[in-house]
């Protein structure tokens, strides 16, 4: 199966993943699953620890690099799906999961978020 992560949920997993239900963790740690986090995501970490609003210097060091060999797949933003974030219905203000939503809509797959805000898209969401 295949599932993109929330930024939240990346940055439990990585930080504190005790706030993850050991379900969550077996999807995330079970190399038969393609877990995919979008590009937003370290920027929306970087964006974020910049401003300083969260400490995530330590996971945006080699962070490609790292989910990668983790066997985390990094999901590029395509046009159509940068489009249609700004198209959504305003139900979510933060443009990032916006654009997680855009890109879950488009990729088909099931978004991993805590946040019940994403169910008024219409896209799966994952949490327990």
């Amino acid at each position: 199966m295949r599932y993109l992560l929330d930024t939240h949920i990346y940055f439990w997993y990585r930080s504190s993943p005790q706030r993850l239900s050991p379900a969550l963790l077996d999807v995330l740690t079970d190399r038969s699953q393609e877990i995919l986090i979008s590009v937003a995501t370290p920027w929306e970490l970087a964006i974020k620890t910049g401003s300083g609003k969260l400490d995530a210097a330590q996971l945006l060091v080699d962070f490609e690099m790292r989910e990668t060999a983790a066997g985390f797949i990094i999901a590029e933003v395509r046009t159509a799906q940068a489009v249609r974030s700004g198209l959504l219905p305003p139900h979510h203000r933060d443009p990032f999961d916006r654009l997680l939503v855009a890109q879950a809509l488009d990729l088909r797959i099931p978004i991993i978020s805590s946040d019940p805000v994403l169910d008024l898209y219409g896209v799966k969401r994952i949490w327990d």
